[in-house]
This record gives C-alpha cells, structure tokens and sequence, in this order.
C-alpha cells in the first residue's frame, strides 16, 4: 500500500487473489480498501460512465470513522470533515430545544473516534483517491457485471464494458450495488425493497443567508407531526445541509428526482411549525428528493461465493444516521473473514462469506428496527408528543447519549 498512516489495517495475505466488487459507493469503494489492506487483488466495477455525488450531507459516527481511520483516511477525512459541537433535540410540541447532547471532544473521547459530518461526495472523493493510489486495486467504471454464477473454485463475473479483460474468473465476488442491486435480484429474485410510505427532501444553503444563531456548528433534530427535519453543517461550515421527511406516494427510484420547493413549503407552513424551522425550510432554492425504500430480512446474504454488502443487503431508514455507518462495518468484517480464509484457516470462501453474514445480521437488524423506531418516536402528535419531549428532558443528554454506546463502541 503507498503512503504511510497511524493504525492503518495490514494484513498481507500468504496468496494474491481477486475479489471483484459491483458498486463504486461508500460500502465498494470501503470494501475495496479493507480487502487490498489484506494483500487482495481487488476489481471495482461500476455502472456509471462517471462517478457522481449522490445525496448532500452525511453523518459518520465513531463506529464507522475507526474503520476509515484505520484504513489510513484520516489526513483526507479531517480536512474534509467538520466536528459538531452538539446535537440539538428540537420539539415542534415544545417551540424548541429539549435537550442538547454533547458530540465533539466529548464524543471522541467517549467513543475512541471522532464523529464527522461531511458532503458525500466530499467522503466519495477521499475513498476514490485512497483507492487510486493502491496499486492492488483496479476501478472500472461503465461496466456491467451482466452475469454473476457461483463456482466451486470462485465466482465468475461477465464484465461488459471497461478496457481490459472482458471476463474475470474471482475467488469472491461481491455485490455493493446499492437498494436496488441487480446482483441481489439475481441471486434472490423474490427478495425486493419496501417503499416506507416516506419522502424525504434534502436540500442545501449558504450559512450566510442564515442568523447567527442558526448557523452553528451542531446538528439539529426537529421533532414534529408526521414529519421531521435534521439540519448540519457541512463543506467547512459554509453550507447548512437540511434533509426533510414526510408521508408520500410518489415512489420513483433514485436519490435525486427534482422537487417542488413550494411542496415542501406548504407541507411545513400547514403544520404550524416554528419559525426557526420554516426560515432554514424557506431558504433552498433547490430541493431534491428520494422515496424511502427498506429491505425487509433475507433469509441469506449470500449464495456460495457471492455476498452482498451494505443496502443491497439491508437497506434501511435513515433516522439513525447509520446507513452508510453500516455499510463500512460490513465493509470492514467481510474482509476479516475472507482474509482469514486466506491465510489457510481450511475455511473455505462460501463458509467465510456464511461468516460474514451471521456476524452482521443480528446487529444489523437491530440497527434496521431503531430507525423505524425512531421515525416513529419523532413524528409523534398531540399528548403522544408531549409526553415523548418530557421522557427526553427527564432522561437528560447524558443518559440519552449513553443509549447510543451500543452503536458508537462497536468494533470490527
């Protein structure tokens, strides 16, 4: 691996051999760098002609920043990411805030690793040129892996497209396609996604068009009727991110579909919210949205020598901010157990991926079931609201901070 970092991941295996991943996001492109970091070949391929930001603004807890640290990200991250001080529990019931949980040094201290918020595309762009500089790590971008077929000796992935190689006999091939994974509907054609009956709108503004007040560095939950808004800061501060959720029909796929600044509006005024709230809502100019699709559980993740990753595997809501958390987690456990694998534990590659999947799935469930909870939780209405914002208040930050150890101390 070229260049040098504090912890990173080296675990040089005793055979090269090739493990081709289909997805180029945060899940692939993680993936790709833990299995290099342990003396795999690695083969990335991707749909898109050209890798794009997909989404605005992301939160990386310490559960996942370990892991990019570890993979010797830290000196690309910090300089792209921004440490919030807090995260204010605002209460639409209330008017305002109910309860403030520290983050910061006090998260990073508590949990061994800082917690970052960032643009995505700024956290694509540092995995990318991790990935370029990695001499055991090839991205091909619009390539197709038309046909996956598991083998005793290895999964062979038809690659279409790309430069070199049209074929490329794997001893792993893993699926990191995202919701709507096409190796998933090969491998489990009756395995499909949920649509959540949500909507959610992300849009962006310039810290300078807001009040002081408004613009520091913390994240804020606004806890409302039916709907919710989380706002942070990002790109250095410049930029506020705003991500807003309400019930919907529309079910187009995609994370980028235009929408109707004056929808959104409407939707916020009609409910009443505060004026704090409906200034940042008032102040996009451009608003993009995605329907929320879940996968339920599968009964498996994995047919022989093929697995999937991340929401090909598990996609769930957002209202844990542990999407891509979770992915960089299977990231990092996938090539622990192919790496032991190789390093001649007589453990074969479909016993390993088996592995994998058994020690994620319980963890991950859990993950899948406090984000509906959560959704739930905020979009409480009337004595059900109140009496949801004086549990908060009565718990303090401390005691609600302490409820999210069992996410931010897990360790690969």
């Amino acid at each position: 691996m070229r260049g040098e970092g504090q912890g990173r991941l080296i675990h040089p295996v005793r055979t090269l051999r090739t493990v081709v991943i289909a997805g180029a996001g945060i899940g692939g492109l993680t993936a790709a760098l833990a299995l290099a970091a342990r003396g795999f070949r690695v083969l990335v391929i991707e749909t898109a002609e050209r890798l794009e930001e997909a989404g605005a603004g992301l939160q990386l807890s310490p559960n996942a920043t370990r892991i990019l640290i570890g993979l010797g990200l830290h000196e690309r991250l910090s300089a792209r990411a921004l440490i919030p001080e807090a995260v204010s529990i605002m209460s639409v019931r209330h008017g305002g805030e109910i309860c403030r949980l520290p983050l910061g040094e006090a998260a990073a201290s508590r949990a061994g690793a800082p917690y970052w918020v960032m643009h995505r595309a700024d956290l694509q762009a540092a995995l990318l040129e991790q990935v370029h500089d990695h001499p055991g790590i090839e991205l091909r971008l619009g390539a197709n892996a038309e046909d996956a077929a598991a083998y005793a000796t290895g999964a062979n992935a038809e690659v279409c497209g790309g430069t070199t190689h049209p074929q490329e006999t794997a001893w792993a091939l893993i699926g990191a396609d995202g919701v709507w994974s096409a190796l998933r509907r090969r491998l489990f054609p009756n395995a499909a996604a949920l649509f959540s009956g949500l909507i959610a709108w992300r849009g962006t503004v310039e810290t300078a068009q807001l009040p002081h007040d408004m613009a520091a560095p913390r994240i804020q939950l606004w806890m409302g009727p039916d709907a919710h808004l989380v706002t942070y800061p990002m790109s250095g501060g410049r930029r506020i991110n705003l991500v807003a959720v309400v019930p919907g029909g529309w079910t187009e796929p995609g994370w980028s579909a235009v929408g109707d600044a004056a929808e959104i509006q409407r939707a916020f005024a009609q409910a009443s919210w505060p004026q704090p709230a409906r200034l940042m809502i008032d102040a996009v100019d451009h608003w993009r949205k995605w329907a929320l699709f879940t996968m339920p559980p599968m009964a498996a993740w994995h047919r022989d020598t093929t697995a999937l990753l991340g929401d090909a595997a598990h996609a769930m809501l957002p209202f844990a901010a542990q999407g891509a958390g979770m992915a960089i987690e299977d990231a990092a456990v996938l090539a622990r157990c192919l790496g032991e694998a190789a390093n001649g534990n007589s453990e074969s590659v479909a016993s390993a991926l088996a592995r994998y999947a058994g020690l994620r799935r319980a963890r991950v469930a859990r993950m899948q079931d406090t984000a509906q909870l959560n959704g739930r939780i905020y979009h409480l209405r009337g004595v059900a609201a109140s009496a949801r914002d004086l549990a908060i208040r009565a718990m303090g930050p401390q005691r609600m901070l302490a409820r999210q150890d069992w996410i931010y101390n897990w360790r690969p």
